[in-house]
């Protein structure tokens, strides 16, 4: 039976749903031939390993301070990484990381500092974990249609050099549209909230026993957080393809 704090029923059934929707996706992709039922597998088996070792690794880090900035930092390393192998070629994520850590760090600080979030690794790992989560998505997003942009749009690129532009400003005049689709996901996340989705920070605070009208006001916060570090991800991103810094081994930009 499932306490009255529990979104789902934890057992043997719950165990069995997992392993039957997991296998349920991977067969969908191969009968569509979409390529990436193998990716579903290892994805849904590491996603059961990591939070079950992540679980027990939050209890023992929680309390203490320093262990908790380790663990954010480790998120961070973990975002970076993710990020730079869906981007470049040379799959690190070395430049990946100041998208990424760059819009994040600061409103975590400020949160901190003016006492908006408690000082407890209970109150910091999940909010950081949001804003890390929706600053590597747009990161991705951007950094992937930007790069498709510019190649599909050489020739214009060329031509835009050639009437005098620097490489920089040419790379942003013809992909900026581009980024700016990285946005929409995010956009349409907080126009729908609570008519087509009911976030996870709004439920689990409701299941641990806040008022709706306190679980709303956090989730609209969080929202128009993460609007910000992924509105800034989305800029960094670009201007270090524009650059040719974050992707030096295969620039999408004549030089």
């Amino acid at each position: 039976m499932g306490g009255p704090g529990e979104l789902l029923v934890v057992g043997p059934g719950l165990a069995a749903a997992i392993a039957v929707a997991l296998l349920a996706a991977a067969g969908i992709c191969l009968a569509a031939r979409l390529g990436h039922a193998a990716g579903v597998l290892r994805a849904g088996v590491r996603a059961v390993v990591q939070l079950g070792a992540v679980s027990l690794i939050i209890a023992s880090v929680v309390s203490s301070g320093p262990l908790t900035l380790c663990f954010v930092a480790v998120m961070l390393a973990v975002a970076s990484v993710t990020a730079g192998r869906r981007i470049t070629a040379s799959r690190t994520g070395a430049w990946a990381a100041v998208s990424i850590a760059v819009p994040v760090l600061p409103v975590l600080a400020v949160l901190v500092a003016v006492g908006l979030v408690p000082r407890t690794g209970l109150a910091l790992i999940p909010l950081a974990g949001i804003l890390i989560g929706g600053a590597l998505t747009a990161t991705v997003l951007a950094g992937r249609r930007v790069t498709e942009e510019l190649r599909s749009r050489r020739g214009e690129v060329e031509a835009a050099l050639s009437l005098g532009l620097l490489p920089r400003d040419a790379a942003i005049e013809i992909a900026r549209p581009a980024a700016a689709a990285a946005l929409l996901p995010a956009l349409d996340q907080t126009r729908t909230v609570g008519l087509v989705t009911l976030p996870g920070a709004f439920v689990g605070m409701l299941l641990g026993g806040a008022t709706p009208f306190e679980a709303g006001a956090v989730q609209v916060f969080v929202l128009v957080a993460l609007l910000l570090v992924e509105s800034a991800a989305i800029v960094i991103t670009l201007e270090l393809i524009a650059r040719a810094v974050l992707t030096p081994d295969e620039p999408a930009i004549p030089r």
